[in-house]
């Protein structure tokens, strides 16, 4: 199979959310995501996505870093070549450009959304094959008020669309996150899973403290409760307790995969496809943890449907014992597909058609398109 890219446009849309989603580092009432529309040999279009949270806020690659890497650094290098596979892409742009693997994400999902309308298969099959067609997704409840996230909750439970719940902590004093998570347990009933991340927002102190408190009230798993760079105490938080300790942002590559277990670590991986650098990238990471017995994650960057679509073809190649968090496109007020992702029973369906296996609206694409010299919406 050879493919030759023959032109590469991106493009910023700013999306108003359902509600404010608060993190402990920002508080989101918009998400923008950057598209990328990748024009192929013989006709062939193929499409992807890069997102991320809180700007800046999150991590070092911004919507408009992404967009600059790519137009100014990726494309170039890219267009007018001819590739015979993913991970020869992957590696032309390794070779010329460092990081940058939300841009990297973007591009690998649009060639291979490409690849898979020229041989007429799912994104999934080119990744190994899916196991299932449907997955499991939680709902993240984030509005940063106790009553409303229970009400939510219940709201959700009584439509029969979901049945496990994370809960966003850490932009508050310990004692009213506790306040917060244990309502919200006793509100929504032990029959409910429910999970919280932390987002990085501990100390080690904080994070002893607050884990110990958190397997009382029954919370299934704690998510980065501490800094990323803080590998030696991640792993020890996950020796002290029998609560789970899922990696996130500690967790990007392979790499980082291999040492944490290396070193002891006995929780799960979030895997994501743009802080791995594709979809076929952050699969690397789900071997290396299949091979060290760690359990995996379906993890979202709060893309919209197309990136929230190809972390599910990737995601359904494997067993995610701890399920998956691909809500994104729920949590925008429109869309850019132009048939929508059926969420129900706890579960998302995923697209079985050639590539991401879904049509464009390209009117709803323009409409919410940035201005070349404009700025973000608030």
């Amino acid at each position: 199979m050879q493919l030759t890219i023959e032109k590469i446009d991106s493009m910023l849309l700013d999306i108003p959310t359902i509600r404010p989603h608060k993190l402990s580092m920002a508080t989101m009432a918009c998400q923008t995501l950057l598209l990328v529309k990748m024009s192929c040999s013989q006709g062939i279009v193929g499409w992807g996505e890069a997102t991320t949270i809180g700007g800046l806020g999150y991590g070092p690659e911004s919507p408009e870093s992404i967009k600059s890497a790519i137009d100014t650094y990726l494309a170039p290098r890219l267009v007018g070549h001819e590739f015979s596979g993913v991970e020869t892409l992957h590696q032309c742009m390794d070779q010329y450009v460092k990081g940058n693997s939300f841009a990297k994400s973007a591009l690998e999902t649009a060639f291979l959304d490409a690849v898979g309308k020229k041989l007429g298969l799912p994104i999934s099959a080119l990744l190994g094959g899916a196991q299932t067609n449907a997955l499991p997704v939680l709902w993240t409840l984030a509005s940063g008020d106790t009553k409303q996230d229970i009400a939510e909750g219940r709201k959700l439970l009584a439509q029969g669309r979901h049945n496990t719940f994370k809960l966003k902590i850490g932009a508050k004093p310990l004692i009213e996150d506790l306040r917060h998570t244990l309502a919200i347990r006793q509100a929504l009933g032990d029959s409910v899973s429910l999970r919280v991340d932390v987002n990085q927002a501990w100390d080690t102190a904080t994070a002893i403290k607050g884990i110990a408190a958190l397997q009382d009230i029954g919370i299934d798993l704690v998510e980065q409760p501490i800094a990323l760079w803080n590998k030696t105490a991640l792993v020890e938080l996950s020796q002290r307790f029998t609560l789970p300790i899922l990696a996130d942002e500690a967790v990007s590559t392979l790499y980082d995969g291999y040492a944490l277990a290396a070193a002891g670590f006995t929780g799960a991986y979030a895997l994501k496809i743009a802080k791995a650098g594709g979809p076929a990238q952050a699969l690397k990471l789900a071997h290396v943890a299949n091979a060290a017995g760690i359990g995996l994650y379906g993890g979202t960057m709060l893309e919209g449907s197309i990136g929230t679509i190809a972390a599910l073809h990737a995601w359904s190649t494997q067993t995610l014992y701890w399920g998956s968090e691909m809500f994104g496109p729920l949590l925008l007020k429109d869309d850019v597909i132009t048939t929508p992702l059926v969420f129900e029973q706890g579960r998302v369906s995923l697209p079985n058609s050639p590539g991401l296996g879904v049509s464009i609206d390209e009117d709803k694409v323009s409409f919410y398109q940035r201005p070349a010299s404009g700025h973000r919406i608030q």
